[in-house]
């Protein structure tokens, strides 16, 4: 007998007060074994007007984040089977709620675009470079793990250093994508990102507590791209010390 499950999803829409609305739905009553399918299914069958993002429903496009029994993924990616009798369904928390499960992301955004994500090679590389910049494999094999980023702000919303401080420290995704042109030998501005951070907020707000790690849906790692960034600071100043020093012994 199909198992029938009980969803318990946040309402929301400007001017009324939220609450916790119930479904029941049996897993053979729509196609797919996925947590989406199920939220497509009671929109469909049950009740038009509740509204979450969807895009590909393959784990791409990073539309369908929530926050599933307390934790934060994608809807697309939460398979029933894993899935408790009963599931309780919010917005990921920490941003503005637009209506139901979809939240404001202009902040995140916002955030992200100040680490200048695209590429920017110096005019050496430019004028050596007929057509395209080459990187040998070593130096490629490096961005593993760094550009795979979908933006569906799980990480980020999963932040407790970013709920505190939205609009003041980068957060995960931000200060993973980052680290991604940092460690770019192709790009020529190392140094000028490096000192972009010297401030309280934008990369030392990260208090290690390790939420993005375990929420991201694609197994990256943000605390760890920190802390590469963060060592990448202190040989920044380590290379400016000698410098003085050498400047000021007369060398």
């Amino acid at each position: 007998m199909s198992q029938v499950r009980k969803y318990r999803i946040y309402r929301y829409q400007t001017g009324r007060q939220p609450f916790l609305q119930t479904y029941k739905i049996a897993d053979d009553a729509f196609t797919g074994n996925m947590l989406l399918d199920a939220l497509e299914a009671i929109k469909s069958q049950q009740d038009p007007s509740l509204s979450f993002r969807r895009s590909c429903g393959a784990g791409v496009c990073g539309s369908d984040g929530m926050n599933i029994n307390g934790r934060n993924g994608l809807a697309c990616m939460t398979p029933l089977a894993q899935m408790p009798r009963v599931v309780t369904i919010y917005p990921m928390p920490g941003m503005p709620v637009i209506r139901d499960l979809i939240v404001d992301l202009k902040q995140f955004f916002n955030q992200y675009k100040k680490v200048k994500p695209w590429l920017q090679p110096s005019k050496k590389l430019i004028s050596e470079s007929d057509r395209e910049f080459i990187q040998s494999k070593s130096d490629r094999d490096k961005l593993d793990g760094l550009y795979e980023c979908i933006l569906c702000a799980c990480c980020t919303t999963a932040c407790p250093s970013y709920w505190w401080n939205p609009q003041k420290f980068i957060g995960p995704a931000g200060l993973l994508a980052a680290c991604r042109f940092i460690l770019d030998t192709r790009d020529g501005k190392k140094e000028e990102r490096l000192r972009s951070f010297e401030d309280l907020y934008k990369l030392y707000r990260c208090r290690g507590i390790m939420n993005c790690v375990e929420v991201c849906p694609k197994g990256l790692n943000p605390s760890h791209a920190i802390s590469v960034i963060r060592r990448e600071m202190i040989g920044l100043h380590h290379q400016g010390s000698m410098s003085d020093q050498s400047t000021n012994s007369g060398g």
